[in-house]
């Protein structure tokens, strides 16, 4: 019996690993959707060969759609949302300079962090819910490794954010775009 249950528990594990890595690679896809040019709209009619041809500056996902509203006079004022919200912690010395997830050699004092599902070398803006301090940092490692926490910190990006010595603090992550490297604009509470 015990050999049948350690089989069945690996067999689920593997499972469980699999699903995830699945996952992950389906939320690093992009999401294209066709617009109108007139309307921001989703057209239902248009095929992707139309709208590949179109340069990518002209095309919109729907991150732009959902996340932009039109004043009256037609000028887009984008809210920016954050993609997760939770915990964040910070870890340094006992890491100094060993192997990242990544391959790179871990700096304490560079502007980097660990998220579990992000593809390496995302720049993303990491906002305090409680000083609305941001920091911008690079992924280039896995974690964090406890559940109630969506990214670990690098030293040098958890005393930029005023994390440092506190342990933990609740935040906002915010992807950036490729050539972006400044947090979007705090909205007002």
């Amino acid at each position: 019996m015990p050999g049948q249950r350690a089989a069945g528990l690996a067999s689920g594990r593997r499972f469980w690993a699999a699903l995830l890595a699945c996952a992950a690679m389906v939320l690093a896809l992009p999401v294209v959707v066709l617009a109108h040019e007139d309307s921001g709209m989703p057209d239902p009619g248009a095929t992707l060969s139309s709208d590949a041809e179109k340069p990518l500056s002209a095309q919109r996902s729907a991150i732009d759609l959902l996340s932009s509203d039109e004043d009256e006079e037609g000028e887009e004022e984008a809210e920016v949302l954050p993609s997760e919200t939770g915990l964040a912690s910070w870890y340094g010395p006992g890491f100094h300079k060993r192997r990242t997830a990544s391959g790179e050699r871990f700096d304490m004092h560079a502007m980097t962090a660990a998220h579990r599902t992000l593809p390496f070398g995302t720049m993303v803006c990491v906002r305090s819910q409680i000083t609305g301090r941001g920091v911008v940092v690079r992924i280039n490692d896995r974690g964090p490794h406890a559940a109630n926490r969506v990214v670990d910190l690098s030293r040098g990006a958890a005393i930029a954010l005023g994390l440092h010595g506190l342990g933990l603090k609740p935040v906002d992550v915010f992807p950036l775009s490729t050539g972006e490297d400044t947090c979007p604009p705090k909205r007002p509470d």
